[in-house]
């Protein structure tokens, strides 16, 4: 078992794990070993996902998942496949902990009859300031 959050668990089974070539370095093992993680989650039928945390899942997720709600996450940061797995699975960990993450939908407000209030009184002493600079008493 996976565990994402204190409610939300992942079986083994619906993570598959591939292990392919990577690129850049690796010395004498670069052509022989596959070092890089690719790993699938089906987060379309997971029964682990609730429907509002897979819709937030499928924004974050972006182009990482497919149009059948196949999250593919490649990891060959390191050398070594364990340390590449173990990167996979936690950067699917904090997309999933991320996507439980209810976003709060803010209400617009109007100002207030106070703040209105104030408002109005700085208009009218910056409209006397500019009055009393006016000249138009003085004729030449």
């Amino acid at each position: 078992m996976i565990r994402i959050t204190d409610e939300i668990y992942l079986d083994q089974n619906e993570v598959q794990l591939h292990h392919i070539h990577s690129s850049g370095p690796g010395g004498q093992n670069v052509n022989k070993v596959s070092t890089a993680v690719q790993l699938r989650f089906d987060a379309a039928t997971s029964p682990s996902l609730s429907q509002p945390v897979f819709r937030r899942l499928r924004t974050i997720a972006g182009r990482r998942m497919t149009q059948a709600g196949v999250i593919i996450l490649t990891a060959k940061k390191f050398r070594s496949q364990e340390r590449n797995r173990i990167d996979a699975l936690t950067r699917l960990v904090a997309l999933i902990r991320k996507a439980t993450i209810e976003k709060n939908i803010r209400q617009p407000t109007r100002p207030g009859l106070g703040a209105k209030m104030r408002r109005l009184e700085g208009k009218r002493k910056r409209s006397n300031l500019k009055k009393l600079r006016n000249r138009s008493d003085i004729h030449d």
